[in-house]
């Protein structure tokens, strides 16, 4: 083999240095380029007092339930039937079902302790199943540990609660039922329901939320439930789907959701849109607000997020963000308050729900929702 001189040595490593920064450059984000061509709002101004925020709240809760889209009316909670039960030792298993009158039959898991009764009315806890690319599984996560330490609907049973959960749009049972049937499953079916909503005039996101807060009036009407006694829950796309149950709905108690505490504006700036599916955008949404502006309707209702610094999904920068506007909204209604909202980074991890963090989930949730 021929020898390298060593000014030709020099001189390689020197063009391969250039090549390899030429071609990361053109791997960075286009982000400034695309957003210094585009208005978005800026962030939410906290104003001087409760009473301005309040007047402010309404009207961003109205803007959030428009940008949504031409939903259907929720079905009455007539509508829901309990398809099967099975006693598990200390609780009762039921598999209930709606149709959504919007096409389809969904199904959900309720857990309710024996303790539960009409005369004896238990808290409750609605659980929102994550996204993870897992569309077979859905209300089933409450099963299983496929995306918590523990499986949640048996644990938070135990811990006395009624729990229920259902299948998102596209998963579990819902898992090639869309428009296109059974022919477009997974990611593609997702696709397809998300195609056939915009055409509708409405979003996938805003149906997903309306049948959320359906399996909400179910929950607060079992006589066994404390109605004043809920709260909501997930991870990922479940976290996301809390926070927005709480954005529009004044009923659930507290929150606690781990992950997906993304600011928009951050996420496109790392580059990072690519983390998140089609049923995660709103048309319109950046025109008007980030998501600080909907994540603050919750309050002064307890919430805690719970987030990997290492979750490229929620850029770190954005969940400070968050949290410092978040948590002044939190401190216009007392200093009581601040106690209500809490922001956790984690350090060095990811988009993964740590048993402590599983801990923490108990602890809060015992803390707001059933002795709150």
């Amino acid at each position: 083999m021929p020898q390298h001189r060593p000014n030709d040595l020099t001189a390689t490593i020197v063009a391969f240095l250039i090549l390899l920064t030429s071609s990361m450059h053109a791997a960075e984000p286009q982000a400034e380029n695309w957003l210094a061509k585009t208005k978005i709002a800026p962030p939410l101004v906290v104003p001087a007092s409760v009473e301005t925020w309040q007047k402010q709240r309404g009207e961003i809760r109205a803007k959030l339930n428009e940008l949504l889209g031409d939903l259907p009316p929720r079905p009455p909670v007539s509508a829901f039937q309990v398809v099967s039960q099975e006693v598990k030792g200390s609780y009762t298993l039921e598999t209930v079902q709606f149709d959504n009158h919007a096409g389809e039959i969904v199904k959900g898991l309720l857990f309710v302790p024996k303790k539960a009764t009409a005369q004896s009315k238990a808290p409750a806890i609605l659980y929102c199943h994550w996204h993870g690319g897992q569309y077979d599984i859905g209300k089933n996560e409450l099963l299983g540990t496929n995306a918590v330490p523990v499986a949640p609907g048996p644990a938070l049973a135990e811990a006395g609660y009624v729990v229920l959960g259902i299948d998102a749009p596209c998963f579990g049972e819902r898992n090639g039922q869309g428009p296109d049937g059974p022919q477009q499953k997974g990611s593609s079916g997702e696709m397809s329901a998300s195609k056939f909503h915009l055409w509708a005039g409405r979003t996938l996101w805003g149906m997903m939320i309306r049948d959320d807060l359906t399996a909400l009036d179910y929950l607060c009407s079992r006589p066994e439930v404390d109605a004043e006694r809920i709260g909501v829950t997930g991870i990922s796309m479940g976290s996301t789907r809390s926070w927005w149950i709480m954005a529009l709905d004044d009923r659930p108690r507290a929150a606690l959701c781990v992950g997906c505490m993304t600011r928009y504006e951050e996420l496109i700036r790392a580059g990072m849109l690519k983390a998140h599916g089609i049923y995660y955008f709103v048309p319109g949404m950046l025109k008007h607000f980030d998501t600080e502006a909907v994540i603050a309707l919750a309050a002064p209702r307890p919430m805690l997020f719970m987030t990997g610094d290492q979750d490229g999904g929620s850029p770190v920068e954005g969940v400070r963000h968050l949290g410092d506007i978040i948590g002044n909204i939190y401190a216009l209604h007392g200093a009581d308050t601040k106690q209500r909202f809490e922001n956790v980074i984690y350090p060095g991890v990811g988009h993964i729900y740590l048993p402590e963090m599983w801990e923490k989930t108990l602890k809060w949730m015992d803390a707001w929702v059933k002795g709150g």
